[in-house]
């Protein structure tokens, strides 16, 4: 298989011709591989064109190697192929080399992802990328004010990400512009594409028929440098919808069904292919909300075919050219071939789907509405709402907005009003600006709610919630795609619940969990008893979208006078210092700096919330590492026994000791290790307080890869049950390390006391990853090729 790869010879001379480029020349080779096609990719992207005539050429190759029906994720992820006649494609094994359309980076990783880019020596990004500000604005009073008091507060991060793109060529979405995912899905996604972004809900464009992947900072920049970016080949998991969408019934309701079905890590190293004719049911915003939180089962990606509930969208968006382009590929590129076969198929019929509600602390915990509120007594939920919340990346689009507003004005004319604060988050300046015009949100505001800014606010724990103290046990609902413990307000017994905004707004009304608007009745203000009208709303908006005010700054034609500072004394930025390679020799002896208990996603590992503002200065930032974990001997979050000395403390704390004493450190966790967010930095914190390595049960994608890419051996037991011989006094060896080759288990001995156990350790890494721990990280080893 390394023979068919592109060899490290080819990388550096890839490399070297953007090292010695100017900007112009560098945006020139990418337009060159796009040809035939006439038709921009974007509007903000005129000098680059629709690549389906080339993706066609490109599959023409794999079909005449495989020579079999190929799912429509297998069109287009080997349609994007760097070496499509020579790369090995198996499902489930291979590691595919892929050229992406485009790159979107979001304000808190970008910060990372952009110092790592500034590290790597290149002028100009090589694809066409954008970074969009959503993940800093905090929720407190309503849009306008919170929007202004980020941007004061953020000014010095806003000022370096704006700069950077002006220098690199990426274009840059200010601060109340909206939320990255609807973005893309408003200006960039189509039928066929394959982007990366580094947010793990960049799936939502699947809603639109693009293959979008979530990814760490690192492979964002791997793609902008032209270096082929690698996954391993996913495994297809079809979802065969039947029947069609109707009443209280919600395209969320797909996704919290199918979460039920697989569980949070039931569709790890796979992509979700929808297909079926339930599917043209389902409106282009209903899908793509369906491929977002296709995340929470750890799915590669999610996807839809293209079809005219799509080209409704892109027509709607002004993408009309785009929609024509697709349509003659239907058929070659965008749909899945008859007779195709999936590694697994799901049936869904949509006309018998009820209505869900998932949680809380999880979202693979399903409910039917018509058990929610038996098994909320039965297990101890607080009945009593405190809060609803809709919108969000999931559910923030004009039909979700339109049909929520039809719940309320129902409501209202029976004289009654949300019981509980209800908070509105609009998608992007778009939706704000359309559902505004249209008089949705007046509706919202006579409702009892409060329309947040266009970002993401409470769903990122970006929320300054004042009604219950920390420890209060207490229930909110929401239209988000994530309920991890503390995730949206930091408070650890608050129960959050994920289901469609319909629900959340009839829920909101009521008050309380055990209220199922298809069966039960309300009491109006006239005393008289009613049920509410199942939700209606307009697809997309009769007078077109009003695109509100203008957010968008494009990078000038040159940025080679632009100037990027960093303030070595800044407390929210820090330039990178390399990770020191590895010294060629075993690693023994190494300290348990901590055993995790249970579920550990990359919140666990490294919070959001307050920390955001930290996410471009990795020494503060680690200051959270673990702190949301739960430590195996005492069953308490962030608080360690120290084997050095013997005192007890966080765990950040007791890592920076490590350090500082020359002690290297592993960390041991259960399954479905780093699940959630795309974060880096829940790889970064670990390798810069001297990790080494990571032993678990299992991995989740994304993290996998970040550890990966920071030199760090992510390491899995061969045998379960080994998770119980390490203890957090143990000392761990990784023997034969000189010997370490794809495939090959790593030796491990366990020493508790004077007993030594030898254990077998797994591991994904393939000859380019081994060179990646050898020199440190992928970053060292891209500068070693470029030298």
């Amino acid at each position: 298989m390394a023979a068919r790869l592109m060899s490290a010879q080819a990388q550096v001379c890839r490399l070297g011709k953007h090292v010695v480029a100017d900007g112009p020349v560098v945006r020139q080779f990418h337009a060159s591989c796009y040809t035939a096609s006439k038709v921009a990719l974007s509007k903000f992207d005129s000098d680059v064109f629709l690549p389906y005539e080339k993706l066609n050429k490109r599959l023409d190759v794999v079909r005449g190697r495989l020579n079999r029906p190929l799912t429509l994720s297998e069109k287009v992820l080997y349609s994007h192929l760097d070496d499509p006649a020579n790369q090995d494609i198996v499902r489930g094994t291979s590691y595919l080399r892929l050229r992406p359309d485009r790159v979107a980076m979001q304000d808190a990783t970008a910060q990372m992802a952009l110092l790592q880019f500034i590290s790597s020596g290149l002028k100009k990004v090589a694809v066409p990328s954008t970074v969009h500000c959503d993940h800093l604005i905090e929720a407190q009073v309503g849009g306008p004010k919170d929007l202004a008091r980020a941007k004061d507060l953020n000014r010095e991060v806003y000022d370096f990400l704006a700069s950077t793109c002006a220098k690199y060529g990426l274009g840059f979405w200010k601060p109340g512009s909206g939320i990255i995912h609807q973005i893309i899905l408003e200006n960039y996604a189509f039928p066929g594409l394959l982007m990366i972004g580094t947010d793990s809900h960049t799936p939502n464009g699947g809603g639109l028929g693009g293959l979008c992947i979530g990814v760490g900072g690192a492979d964002a920049v791997d793609v902008m440098a032209d270096i082929p970016w690698e996954l391993k080949c996913p495994k297809v998991i079809g979802v065969n919808l039947t029947g069609k969408i109707s009443g209280w019934t919600s395209p969320k309701d797909v996704i919290l069904k199918v979460a039920d079905i697989l569980t949070v890590k039931g569709g790890t190293g796979a992509i979700i292919e929808y297909h079926g004719k339930g599917v043209d049911s389902i409106s282009c915003t209903g899908m793509a909300t369906i491929c977002n939180m296709g995340a929470e089962i750890g799915a590669t990606t999610s996807l839809f075919p293209f079809n005219q509930r799509m080209a409704d969208y892109l027509k709607s968006t002004g993408r009309g050219a785009i929609a024509s382009e697709a349509q003659k590929y239907q058929g070659k590129v965008l749909s899945a071939d008859k007779n195709c076969e999936y590694d697994e198929l799901i049936e869904i019929n949509l006309d018998t789907l009820e209505p869900h509600v998932n949680g809380p602390f999880t979202p693979d915990l399903a409910h039917p509405i018509s058990k929610l509120g038996d098994n909320s007594k039965k297990n101890g939920y607080p009945l009593d709402i405190r809060v609803g919340l809709i919108g969000s990346c999931t559910n923030s689009s004009y039909e979700d907005m339109g049909r929520c507003a039809s719940i309320a004005k129902d409501a209202m004319s029976h004289g009654l009003k949300s019981k509980i604060p209800f908070n509105v988050t609009p998608g992007s300046e778009q939706i704000r600006a359309t559902i505004e015009r249209d008089g949705i949100s007046e509706v919202f505001d006579k409702f009892g709610g409060t329309v947040l800014a266009n970002a993401c606010g409470p769903c990122i724990g970006q929320w300054d919630r004042q009604d219950v103290k920390k420890g209060d046990k207490n229930t909110i609902v929401t239209s988000y795609n994530r309920n991890f413990t503390g995730r949206n307000d930091a408070n650890p017994a608050t129960h959050c619940f994920v289901t469609s905004p319909e629900l959340v707004t009839a829920l909101s009304i009521a008050g309380r969990l055990d209220f199922n608007p298809l069966t039960d009745e309300l009491t109006g203000s006239d005393g008289k008893k009613f049920k509410l009208k199942a939700p209606f709303g307009d697809e997309l908006p009769a007078k077109g979208f009003d695109p509100g005010q203008d957010t968008y700054a494009a990078p000038p034609a040159s940025g080679e006078n632009v100037k990027v500072a960093v303030d070595p004394k800044s407390q929210r930025l820090q330039l990178l210092e390399p990770f020191d390679k590895w010294n060629g020799q075993d690693l023994t002896d190494l300290t348990v700096l901590i055993k995790v208990k249970g579920k550990c996603t990359t919140d666990h590992i490294s919070a959001a919330g307050p920390w955001l503002k930290y996410r471009g200065h990795l020494d503060n930032i680690s200051n959270n590492m673990f702190i949301g974990a739960t430590n195996y001997e005492n069953n308490e979050m962030n608080n360690i026994k120290n084997q050095r000395n013997g005192s007890w403390g966080g765990v950040p704390d007791v890592a920076r000791d490590y350090k500082a004493n020359g002690i290297k450190w592993v960390a041991v966790g259960d399954d479905n290790y780093g699940e959630g967010s795309s974060r880096e930095h829940a790889a970064l914190e670990p390798r810069h307080l001297g990790g080494r390595a990571i032993i678990v049960k299992s991995f989740a994608r994304i993290h996998e890869t970040n550890l990966k890419k920071q030199g760090m051996l992510p390491l899995t037991f061969a045998n379960p049950a080994d998770y119980d011989k390490i203890q957090p006094t143990s000392k761990i060896s990784l023997l034969n390390l000189k010997s370490l080759a794809p495939g090959k288990p790593v030796e491990c001995e366990v020493k508790n006391g004077d007993k030594v156990e030898k254990i077998k350790l797994n591991h994904t890494l393939n000859d380019l990853q081994i060179g990646w721990f050898k020199a440190g990280s992928a970053l060292n080893r891209m500068k070693e090729l470029a030298q």
